[in-house]
């Protein structure tokens, strides 16, 4: 074993917390970095967005991305912008979805470089952290890879992706060293029998694992989704309340597409306007549409037959900026999707700004809300919250769908290791906050596996 390669791995992002996914493996003189996210939620998290970066992105050979979430591929253009110019390899889902997101990023950078200059920032000239002009030379560098394509990195290493069941594209990549060893990189790592998409599929082995966390200290609620929709859509009918959901443009939009559309199939609910206030998630929704080959069965199915599972009657999709300040002159019953699906940013603050202080009015979230957030301080009961300089009492009913989560829980992610022959020598876990992160340690180590729960920075060799 004297001549071996060095091989190793470096925790740059999601360490110790949720977002800024970034990990860097080194083998022999090979540098691959697998995803370089957003940091987001707290003022002190998104700070970390203006550090350099710890590795020189010139020195980098090549990048694989999981998914196109920002939290794992938010930073890409600023790192092509000092220097990195190899290849990112991603499935083309991602692709698809990367070339909607991060312009739109862009944009939102730009603008809020803008608006600090308009009102005299701290830093002058208040800039982007990248453009749109940097996000189209990012694009171009971005290689299409199907699920379980061998796909070579230099030094006798390579990889496969493989389908994680998180949102469309997204992939676990297994990387196999030049002695054969393998380290699988899970991304986000997604739930079983979720709609549109195919389920998260099995490893039975390898050496090293680097596993998200997010859920790993609790189960998710079985809670019937359909019923509990129906309800709150039946209760806003009769009350003529307006329904705000803060919604991810990406998975979880195109997922209450489709239970809408099941529950009027079914008759539960009326025929309530449903708005996507969101030009994001109206392109998203598209290349749901066509991405055929990312669907599990029973969407291939109904698809076949005709059925059209993300348009529910009634819908109207909003791109533009003057339709969208009409809908909070407009009476209820109303449903409104918008981002960001943290209520941190997007159109959804002007329709909280307009209708949180209603009582008739009921805010549903239905997805993971990050600490520091406005959608965590509203589910954790405020009465006053800042939205945009303005002080809002909040009167509106808060709710939440449980069920809806991407993530796998706590006992899905037990239930995927399951298909583990032999445990990895070492385990990391990463992406979540640190309280989640220990539960979801000693689980695992209660099975004999090495674990450890890395801090940023901090690098290990994979011997």
């Amino acid at each position: 074993m004297h001549n071996r390669l060095m091989q190793r791995i470096g925790f740059y992002g999601a360490a110790e917390t949720v977002t800024g996914s970034r990990h860097l493996l080194e083998f022999g003189k090979q540098k691959v970095l697998v995803d370089c996210g957003l940091f987001q939620g707290s003022r002190e998290l998104r700070a970390r967005n203006w550090e350099p970066f710890e590795f020189d992105p010139r020195e980098l050979d090549a990048m694989i991305l999981t998914h196109a979430h920002l939290d794992h591929v938010g930073m890409v253009p600023r790192l092509v912008a000092q220097g990195f110019s190899g290849p990112i390899y991603t499935t083309p889902a991602t692709i698809g979805l990367s070339r909607i997101s991060l312009p739109d990023s862009a944009r939102l950078q730009e603008e809020d470089a803008r608006q600090s200059n308009k009102h005299g920032s701290r830093h002058q000239p208040a800039l982007p952290l990248y453009t749109e002009e940097q996000v189209y030379a990012a694009l171009r560098q971005m290689k299409p890879i199907s699920y379980h394509q061998w796909t070579p990195l230099g030094g006798g290493a390579g990889f496969e992706f493989i389908p994680a069941g998180h949102i469309l594209g997204s992939a676990m990549a297994l990387v196999t060293f030049e002695d054969g060893e393998r380290i699988l990189m899970s991304g986000d790592l997604g739930r079983y029998n979720t709609p549109i998409i195919r389920d998260p599929e099995h490893v039975d082995r390898a050496e090293y694992l680097v596993i998200e966390s997010t859920y790993g200290d609790r189960l998710h609620s079985h809670e019937p989704v359909l019923d509990k929709l129906a309800g709150i859509l039946n209760e806003a009918w009769k009350n003529g309340s307006a329904v705000l959901v803060p919604s991810f443009a990406i998975g979880r939009t195109q997922e209450l597409l489709y239970y809408l559309r099941k529950l009027q199939d079914e008759k539960a609910i009326p025929r309530i306007p449903v708005f996507i206030d969101s030009p994001m998630a109206v392109s998203v929704t598209q290349i749901y549409r066509d991405a055929k080959e990312e669907f599990d069965q029973d969407m291939k199915v109904s698809v076949e037959e005709g059925h059209s599972e993300l348009e529910p009657e009634g819908v109207t999709f909003v791109r533009d900026a003057h339709d969208s300040k009409g809908l909070n002159s407009r009476g209820g019953p109303m449903m409104i999707i918008a981002g960001s699906g943290m209520a941190n940013g997007g159109r959804i603050l002007h329709h909280l700004l307009h209708h949180l202080s209603d009582p008739s009015t009921i805010v549903l979230f239905t997805g993971y809300q990050a600490d520091g957030t406005l959608g965590r301080r509203l589910l954790e009961g405020e009465q006053h919250v800042r939205i945009m300089k303005a002080e809002v009492q909040v009167r509106a009913k808060i709710e939440r769908l449980n069920a809806l989560s991407a993530h796998a829980d706590q006992g899905e992610i037990l239930a995927w290791l399951d298909g583990f022959t032999a445990p990895p020598k070492r385990t990391f876990i990463v992406h979540g906050e640190p309280p989640a992160q220990e539960v979801l340690r000693e689980k695992i180590a209660e099975r004999g596996w090495d674990v450890v729960i890395p801090h940023r920075g901090e690098h290990f060799d994979l011997p």
